[in-house]
Formats: structure tokens, C-alpha cells, sequence
């Protein structure tokens, strides 16, 4: 790897656990279900191994024939509580805000619901920082494959390829990157087992640290400063 690395053309996100935090909410809908289908709940370590694809990708597995009665569960104890606690997390709002100084396109690509994730971007008041707002059923086909990404990328009339940046929590996050050839970026320790085969072209403890990076100025980031920056980060995290 070098030693500096080139600021990206475009910036797609992630957007649950990578620069918002409505983890408690997402949880106690999806346990909701199941206990209303009189399967047992999850705790809040398996929901963080298991909750990462799309609902129409995971349901069917979990539920079978009746994954749309779930569905229509989830969704109905999600859309009155999914405000109640949202919050962003640490430097995730200065680092839209720094992106967008220096003229680089920024998007979400997510597997929540598109209404909901839209609903939540007003709530924030960061619409006004992304170009698309990409969630689940949005596409043909949803995260990690590339459509997401395409429809993403299309108002800025940009292609996926390496000068642009994928930012997010989870391996299927980096799978989505590898996949399309964008530049995969590691927010915090990392959700998921899958990293062996999608590894992170760079990692950031959170949101924050990226910023500071960024906000130095110059069109490049020092990668000695990036590792050292998780590298002390990380030791105090929880």
C-alpha cells in the first residue's frame, strides 16, 4: 500500500451502524416477530452476526412461507417506534459536511427500507448531503449486488470503479465494493466473518477519525496516519 491514498470522486454509504445508530429499534422489531411466530428472540450479539442482508433476502430463510406475515410485523412495529431513538454517530455529520466542502458526491446504498431510510435522512437533516438515498426493494436486486450501486451513482452520471469509496460496518459492505471495484472503507471493528475474502483497503475506528483525515486538506490522506489513528482509537473502544 502506499503511503497517501487519493480522495475518492464519490462516497457511498452504508448507513445503519456506519453513520447512525437505530440499532435498539431494528432489534426489537425483528424480535417482535419472531416471537409472534413463537420462535425465540435473539440477543443483541446474534442480531449483530445475522442482521446484515436485506429483509427479502433474510426473511424467507428465518420464517419460511410466512415470511410476509413477518414482514408486515416488523414493519408495523418499526414504522411507529424508528424515530424514537435515532441518533447519529460520532463525526458522522462532519464528515457529510466535510465531503460535500470539497465537492465529492456522496450517496447511501443500505438494506433498510427505502421509505424508512429516507424518513430518517429528513429526520436528520442530512438529505441535502446525498445525491440518492438507495435502500432496500429500491433496486432490482439489493446489497451486495451491484444494482444498488448503479442507481446510486446515476444522478452524479458516475460509474463504479476506484475512484470511488465504499463506506460501511459489515463485510457485505466490502462485498459490495470488491464486487463492483470501488474502493472498499472499514467503518469501526467490523460486523461479520467475511473479511478474509473482502478485506478493507483502509479502516477508520469511526466516522470521526475519517474526518479528521480528510478535513486536513490536500486531495490525499496519509495511510501511516490512518493506521495509526485506528490503531490508538481502537484500544479505548468498548
Amino acid at each position: 500500500m502506499s503511503d497517501t491514498l487519493a480522495l475518492p470522486r464519490a462516497v457511498l454509504y452504508d448507513w445503519d451502524n456506519t453513520l447512525v445508530d437505530n440499532w435498539g429499534t431494528v432489534r426489537a422489531a425483528l424480535n417482535h416477530a419472531l416471537v409472534s411466530f413463537d420462535l425465540p428472540a435473539w440477543s443483541e450479539e446474534e442480531a449483530r452476526i445475522r442482521i446484515k442482508q436485506s429483509m427479502r433476502d433474510s426473511f424467507p430463510r428465518i420464517f419460511g412461507e410466512r415470511w410476509t406475515e413477518a414482514r408486515d410485523l416488523f414493519y408495523a412495529y418499526f414504522a411507529e417506534h424508528h424515530l424514537d431513538h435515532l441518533r447519529p454517530l460520532p463525526g458522522a455529520e462532519s464528515l457529510l459536511r466535510t465531503f460535500a466542502e470539497r465537492g465529492i458526491y456522496q450517496a447511501v446504498v443500505s438494506n433498510k427500507t427505502g421509505k424508512f431510510l429516507r424518513a430518517e435522512a429528513d429526520a436528520l437533516g442530512w438529505t441535502q448531503y446525498f445525491g440518492k438515498l438507495v435502500g432496500s426493494q429500491d433496486a432490482p436486486f439489493d446489497k451486495p449486488h451491484g444494482a444498488p450501486v448503479a442507481m446510486a451513482l446515476e444522478p452524479a452520471g458516475l460509474q463504479p470503479g476506484p475512484d470511488v469509496w465504499f463506506l460501511g460496518d459489515a463485510d457485505i459492505d466490502m462485498e459490495c465494493a470488491h464486487g463492483a471495484g470501488m474502493v472498499p472503507v472499514l467503518i469501526g471493528l467490523g460486523e461479520g466473518s467475511g473479511f478474509d475474502r473482502f478485506p478493507p483497503a483502509h479502516r477508520h475506528v469511526d466516522c470521526e477519525a475519517l474526518c479528521g483525515l480528510v478535513g486536513e486538506g490536500g486531495d490525499t490522506i496519509s495511510v501511516q496516519t490512518v493506521v495509526e489513528t485506528v490503531r490508538m482509537r481502537a484500544k479505548s473502544a468498548p
